[in-house]
């Protein structure tokens, strides 16, 4: 599995990619793994501000939903138009074209709550 160490961590699966106040979204190798053939991303949370931890879209798999939850609380800017078209793209290239969405943060001092990669790797026994 890849784990990206220029990345941060969620315990919930979720990795961020931080450049200045704008964090791109995305769920891990780890979480595509566990949760199969991706087919479906929905985000209906763009515009709006959302608080960490909670929910701010799902994922469906071939044999389940997962919900997506929130790593800092920040403004939804954009959501990657090319997964609804391609979402297998979230199997394939977890950490690139797979991205989630991109969020403006406004809680930044929550940044320091994100774990690094060798944390996320304790976490899942990797």
């Amino acid at each position: 599995m890849n784990f990206p160490a220029d990345l941060k961590y969620t315990k919930d699966h979720e990795w961020v990619k931080i450049e200045g106040d704008i964090a791109t979204i995305g769920i891990t190798d780890f979480a595509q793994r566990e949760l199969g053939d991706i087919v479906y991303v929905d985000v209906n949370t763009i515009g709006e501000t959302v608080d960490r931890e909670a929910i701010f879209g799902t994922v469906e798999a071939v044999k389940t939903v997962s919900d997506l939850f929130m790593p800092l609380t920040g403004e939804v800017l954009e959501m990657n138009k090319s997964i609804d078209s391609a979402p297998e793209s979230v199997n394939t290239d977890a950490y690139g074209a797979g991205w989630m969405i991109k969020i403006k943060i406004t809680k930044p001092e929550e940044v320091s709550d994100l774990l690094n990669v060798d944390d996320y790797k304790k976490l899942i026994g990797a």
